[in-house]
């Protein structure tokens, strides 16, 4: 592999910030890259379009722990039940935080509008926000 790219030119082309870069390498979800006699980092096209699989699939929601086992899979033979399990885990969590935030708009539209109604010493929205969570 050619190794061209410095750390800025790879975040550039992935489109993501130098820090996640150094912060992936880190934690594993990116190879160490290769350096320069002055120890300057270089990294191939490989770097791109890992650094982008990672990217889309944060983009989707995916914490990290996932990412990692998703590039396991797409690294060995993939095994589209895995991928399937994973996807359908990560679906079933998204479709409850929307329920948590539908659930969410109708308080507080209804404390909205109740503010809503005129100039009173009660306000709905503040009365909301201090009530605990159940």
């Amino acid at each position: 592999m050619v190794y061209h790219l410095s750390i800025g030119a790879l975040a550039e082309r992935a489109g993501v910030k130098i820090e996640t870069i150094r912060y992936y390498e880190k934690i594993g979800i990116m190879p160490e890259p290769g350096r320069t006699a002055s120890g300057h980092r270089r990294y191939g096209m490989d770097h791109v379009t890992r650094l982008q699989f990672v990217r889309r699939s944060r983009e989707l929601g995916f914490p990290l722990e996932d990412v990692r086992s998703l590039l396991g899979l797409e690294d060995g033979p993939p095994s589209c039940n895995e991928v399937h399990d994973l996807a359908v885990r990560h679906l079933t969590s998204i479709r409850k935080r929307i329920e948590d935030l539908q659930a969410l708009e109708r308080t507080l539209a209804k404390a909205a509008d109740a503010c809503a109604l005129g100039d009173t010493p009660d306000c709905a929205v503040i009365d909301v926000l201090g009530r605990q969570a159940p």
